[in-house]
């Protein structure tokens, strides 16, 4: 009983395998499949940090073709960014007076503005410090 079980395995592998190769052929003529290709980062994803890392939150600020995306001012955003042209550390701000109050804020910016890669980040003092120096941006 069990020799002639494993003949009939055996004729059923030889078939299978004497199939199989002339399933290959056929494969190997039908176009290749498409590779995606990685898609680039579309706007800059904003984050901001309390002292040591306490609380964090982020935002996708779009600027491309138009401002959209979750930033509550994405129009502001993206004006203040156009006219530091991307520099984040040109960006105009919003001067005005801030207390010595230390509460370090870390603020960081990844991803692409207008096409082009983006990775930034600085600790400023307080908040306010903050405002100061990004504006719009980092408001949300």
């Amino acid at each position: 009983m069990h020799r002639s079980a494993a003949l009939a395995a055996a004729a059923l592998f030889a078939v299978a395998a004497a199939v199989v190769p002339s399933a290959v052929p056929a494969a190997a003529s039908q176009p290749p499949e498409r590779v995606a290709k990685p898609v680039a980062p579309r706007g800059l994803f904003l984050t901001v940090s309390g002292s040591q890392n306490t609380w964090i939150r982020g935002v996708l600020l779009q600027c491309s073709p138009q401002p959209s995306g979750p930033h509550p001012e994405a129009a502001q955003a993206c004006a203040a960014l156009d006219e530091a042209r991307g520099d984040l550390d040109r960006l105009r701000g919003e001067p005005h007076p801030c207390t010595k109050q230390y509460d370090p804020v870390t603020v960081s910016a990844t991803g692409a503005w207008r096409g082009r890669p983006t990775a930034w980040h600085k600790t400023f003092s307080n908040a306010c410090e903050l405002a100061v120096a990004t504006g719009p941006v980092f408001r949300f």
